[in-house]
């Protein structure tokens, strides 16, 4: 008896991808972006999520299978203009959050994409949202492969009116070379560098360096995965005046997170 042939790794979880989007079980959480000086909400980062059989998928493992497949497109489509509609719905709704922004990750796949940049202009039409409130945010390995492609498609964006961020920035192996090349807005300072930042002084260098350097190029720093009063403190030392993490709130529905929302926007405003 001839033998059966093997299973692809991952196509289980590939096929069980497919039904979920079909079946719509995915949701967008909401991850606020504060200010460090006053805790005032800035931005809301819009995060996938799947839960199957009761159970919460990891993001490690579902997005690097719709990115192998091509679902990503569909999905980063569908994350983007739930995230615009829902924050321009906020800022028509809620006092102060005239100015909240929608942070939406792009993955490589999409940023590949011929149509990206006329599909992102069509999901602003359709939902509303101003483009000066859309922050959309790439890793440092999405444009390794051709940097003048990369350099072409964020200056479009830019020109656009939405703005660019670099996400765990320092986590490349060229930072320095995308900050020359490509009109960015923000760094995030990847959690690696935050996590012992009270007691690493070789993290809390790096920090301190990286928000130096973006001061000094007129970008904004984010600090992502603060989970500490320590870490917070520490942040605010060097420099930092955004940050993100379970210390202010983890991801969470739009219902979950609109309460969080308006008592956050009522503190007074800063950078």
């Amino acid at each position: 008896m001839p033998a059966l042939p093997a299973r692809r790794p991952g196509a289980s979880l590939e096929q069980a991808l497919r039904q979920a989007v079909d079946r719509q079980e995915l949701q967008v959480h909401y991850q606020p972006i504060f200010s460090l000086a006053h805790g005032r909400t800035l931005e809301v980062e819009a995060l996938l999520r799947w839960r199957k059989d009761g159970a919460q998928v990891s993001a490690a493992d579902f997005i690097p299978v719709a990115e192998r497949t091509g679902l990503i497109l569909k999905l980063g489509t569908w994350v983007l203009e739930q995230a615009c509609r829902q924050v321009a719905r906020w800022q028509r709704e809620i006092a102060g959050a005239e100015h909240l922004v929608a942070s939406v990750n792009l993955s490589g796949r999409q940023f590949q994409h011929a149509g990206l940049v006329d599909e992102i202009r069509r999901v602003l039409v359709r939902t509303g949202l101003s483009p000066e409130y859309l922050n959309l945010e790439i890793t440092e390995t999405v444009s390794i492969e051709d940097c003048e492609i990369a350099s072409r498609t964020l200056r479009t964006l830019r020109d656009c009116g939405i703005r660019l961020a670099i996400d765990d920035f320092g986590t490349g192996y060229s930072s320095l070379s995308y900050l020359k090349h490509f009109p960015v807005d923000s760094l995030k300072i990847d959690r690696s560098f935050v996590c012992s930042i009270e007691r690493d002084p070789r993290d809390a260098a790096i920090v301190q360096g990286v928000t130096a350097l973006a001061g000094a190029l007129g970008l904004q720093v984010t600090a992502e995965g603060i989970e500490s009063h320590a870490q917070w403190v520490r942040l605010r030392e060097l420099g930092c005046n955004r940050g993100q993490g379970y210390l202010y709130a983890r991801p969470m529905t739009a219902e979950d997170l609109e309460p969080v929302l308006r008592k956050s926007l009522s503190l007074k405003a800063a950078a």
